[in-house]
């Protein structure tokens, strides 16, 4: 037979021939591609809405309605104020004159009483007063005074609260929405941005407006502190002694089986026996931030152990036999050679374990670190770590907890700022471990 008539004869089993079975299997491999992009795009989509959901919700908590006005105290109504009973009140009336001469200068009429300022800024005469009795240089020059509005108020201009949606009652009616319509016509009222609710106190039930997460990230930090003091040197050297020196026995498997166990705990379990222990047995202030880094340091413990075991296990087992083999020790081996290779699993896996307990609250709330009892920051290094405080994630529940909508509104406010600091870490991390990352 020739040649040219082989090539026309179809030969069983080419190469180039695409069978049955190849096609299907290859239309397999497409389907699963296919199914990893769907469900890649699938988690990117619900990642996009929960982002767009915490912005839109949370934003509106970094911005306040206040009502901005200058006047000038004399020492004549200073004098007066002081020498009456309700001084306060007094003080209210001042201010409500200043108000109403300074519409009237602007041409704009509106009728109020001391029951409308209130329903709109609270009591601004405790805030005068106290003022200018810590500022008495102050009386007869002219004064800016910012006073919050109220949550109803400031609803009102982020468009929580309608005209429809208002229910007239001892808090807020719906004849005052005039009032504000036309402080803000005047200027006099406005929206700012709010550095309180960064750098301030929670406040009352009654006072969105004045609530802040300055002092509950505080908190925060001297937990972290606390955290990061603790269990990362014994994690460590935990994890150093049972990967490198721990004989391989029922006991050490025991221990072990442990720690895989405590990583799985329910965080609230942690929180159950800071209480018991820290507080019932120890007697450690209740609230302060010391004891709840001691507790977020029990649950993070297993965290890092197993991550810094694991680290030291990727490390090749040449680079001991090396060591080794010139005559170094085994704690120099480890040391000097093991460890600064395992370095950025061990960093990395450390800050995911603060990262984690940064966002706790359960074991927070059961060793009473709740929201309200933030109220001032710290006098120093000391108080800062057994003054009683709070932590965001605990501050953001007391709030989220609360029926005003302006607290939600601050929960959501304080998610951002939360997640901010939990993206900074993460960052972190991904520098660290870029900087000491050394390929074999």
């Amino acid at each position: 037979m020739t040649d040219a008539s082989m090539d026309s004869v179809p030969m069983k089993g080419r190469l180039t021939t695409v069978d049955a079975r190849t096609k299907k299997r290859n239309a397999a491999e497409k389907r699963f591609k296919a199914y990893g992009m769907i469900a890649i795009l699938i988690g990117i989509f619900f990642l996009v809405v929960l982002a767009v959901s915490i912005l839109r919700s949370g934003i509106p908590a970094f911005t306040q309605a206040e009502m901005k006005l200058e006047f000038v105290l004399t020492q004549e109504e200073f004098d007066s104020a002081e020498s009456q009973v309700l001084k306060t009140k007094a003080y209210e009336a001042i201010f409500i004159n200043k108000l109403s001469t300074a519409l009237t200068e602007k041409g704009i009429s509106v009728d109020f009483d001391a029951a409308a300022i209130e329903r709109l800024l609270g009591k601004p005469g405790s805030t005068i007063r106290e003022y200018f009795r810590a500022n008495p240089d102050q009386i007869g020059t002219p004064v800016t005074f910012s006073l919050p509005a109220s949550s109803r108020v400031d609803g009102y201009f982020k468009g929580r609260v309608t005209r429809d949606s208002v229910v007239d009652s001892r808090f807020f009616e719906a004849s005052d929405l005039d009032i504000v319509d036309a402080l803000a016509d005047a200027g006099i009222i406005v929206r700012n941005f709010n550095w309180n609710f960064i750098t301030g106190s929670d406040s009352g039930v009654d006072n969105p407006g004045g609530a802040g997460i300055g002092v509950s990230v505080i908190g925060s930090f001297f937990m972290m502190l606390v955290v990061l003091a603790l269990s990362l040197p014994i994690g460590v050297a935990a994890s150093i002694y049972l990967e490198e020196f721990a004989p391989q026995n029922w006991f050490t498997d025991l221990i072990e089986v442990n720690i895989s166990n405590l990583a799985a705990v329910p965080s609230i379990v942690f929180g159950i026996l800071g209480l018991a222990v820290f507080i019932q047995f120890m007697h450690l202030p209740q609230s302060a931030p010391l004891v709840g880094g001691l507790v977020l340091t029990l649950m993070t413990l297993p965290t890092i152990i197993i991550s810094t075991r694991a680290s030291l296990k990727a490390v090749p087992p040449s680079i001991r036999e090396a060591a080794l083999g010139v005559g170094a020790s085994k704690m120099q081996t480890v040391f000097h050679h093991v460890l600064p290779l395992a370095a950025p699993g061990i960093l990395t896996g450390t800050i995911i374990g603060l990262a984690q307990a940064l966002g706790e609250t359960a074991p927070l709330l059961l060793i009473g670190m709740v929201g309200f009892i933030a109220r001032a920051y710290p006098e120093g290094v000391v108080s800062g770590f057994i003054d009683p405080n709070s932590a965001m994630p605990a501050q953001i529940y007391t709030w989220a907890a609360r029926a005003d909508a302006g607290f939600y509104e601050k929960a959501w406010g304080g998610i951002i700022i939360l997640l901010i600091f939990l993206l900074t870490m993460n960052i972190i991390a991904i520098i660290l471990r870029r900087r000491f990352e050394r390929r074999w």
